[in-house]
């Protein structure tokens, strides 16, 4: 397995971050902002329906730009927040850059999110 990768659930396994201080394990502040900044810049429709794509395989702009129905100048702005938080990743194919979902984690949490609106909108009751 490489570096950065784990089987899913393999979180679940910890409850909790160990203790402060610990080597590698991030401070429960530090932990809250990054999962904050990270809601935050998902909080966009467009980078949302971006996110949502990306969930389903890469794309270059021209897919995402079409996927999203956003303009192409302001899907290039949104991709660049999301690369620059480092969410997306990217590659060259000859002239075209393709757009890939930084980890599975992102992929699961738009899914979740998506699911949320559904109950809501469908008045679905909720479940575990």
């Amino acid at each position: 397995m490489s570096a950065g990768r784990h089987p899913a659930g393999a979180h679940g396994a910890q409850i909790a971050p160990g203790p402060p201080g610990t080597p590698g394990t991030p401070e429960r502040g530090d932990r809250l902002e990054a999962a904050a900044s990270v809601l935050a810049l998902l909080a966009d429709r467009t980078r949302l329906a971006l996110m949502e794509r990306l969930g389903r395989g890469e794309a270059d702009v021209t897919t995402l730009t079409e996927a999203c129905g956003a303009a192409r100048p302001s899907v290039s702005q949104h991709l660049a927040k999301l690369r620059l938080a480092g969410l997306v990743t990217t590659r060259k194919d000859g002239r075209r850059v393709v757009y890939a979902l930084g980890h599975g984690h992102l992929r699961r949490l738009v899914d979740e999110a998506l699911n949320v609106a559904d109950h809501q909108l469908g008045s679905l009751p909720p479940h575990d």
